[in-house]
Order: C-alpha cells, then structure tokens, then sequence
C-alpha cells in the first residue's frame, strides 16, 4: 500500500517552497548578489543616497546611465547599492535558481521523511547490506 499525503501535509509543503523561493532575506540576497559578482557602491554623495532611497525596496532594478545597462540592488540601511551589468545579473539568476531546486529537493525529502520505509516500494533492489 502506498502512503497517502495528507492535504495537510501538501499545503504545509506547497507553503513551504513559497516560503522558501519567495522570501529570501535581504541578507541571503546581497550574499548572492555578491557571489554573482555585483560591486557594492557605498556613502556616495547626498544626491545619491536619495537616489538609492527612490528604488524599490528588495528588488533588484534595472537602470541605464550614459547608454550602458546596470542592475541595481538598493541597500538604504547601510546607504549602499549592489551594481551588477548583464553578466553579473545572469550569474545572480542562475544561483537564484539553484537555490530554488535546492530547496524544492529539501520539501520533498521532508514530505516524505515521515513515511515508513517499509511503505516505500524498492522494486526488489539490493542496497549492500
């Protein structure tokens, strides 16, 4: 007999990855930001500051300056900008989504860390014992 989820369980799992993929913390985001290659700009003048404080909190912008594209990521606690181009942009999307696979792969190893082995089919398998 397989195990049956629980709809409890598949709503707590489905929160989860939401949790998990859309909320990344700032600090998780400037880590990878960082990881991606972006330079972090800091105490620049006061028109700058305004700025950094006119762009969308937590998300990262893209923006042209002299016919050249940046992606730019506001951190006004510490009046700073992470400054990435294309290259670093795709670099932060590739970990961005490894991370998402990585924490899809820790839900379902959770989901079913509860079910008793002796319910798991192993098609006859020998495991070296």
């Amino acid at each position: 007999m397989k195990p049956i989820l629980t709809p409890i369980k598949c709503i707590s799992v489905i929160a989860l990855l939401a949790l998990a993929v859309g909320c990344a913390s700032t600090k998780q985001t400037e880590n990878m930001l960082s990881e991606a290659g972006f330079k972090i700009i800091a105490d620049g003048t006061a028109q700058q500051q305004e700025q950094i404080k006119a762009l969308p909190p937590g998300k990262v912008t893209v923006t042209k300056r002299n016919g050249k594209t940046y992606y730019v990521f506001p951190d006004v606690a510490h009046n700073q900008v992470y400054v990435g181009r294309q290259k670093q942009y795709e670099a932060y999307q590739q970990i961005l989504s490894d991370n998402k696979i990585a924490a899809e792969n820790r839900a379902t190893i959770n989901m079913f860390e509860d079910a008793p082995l002796g319910s798991v089919a192993l098609d006859g398998q020998d495991f070296g014992d």
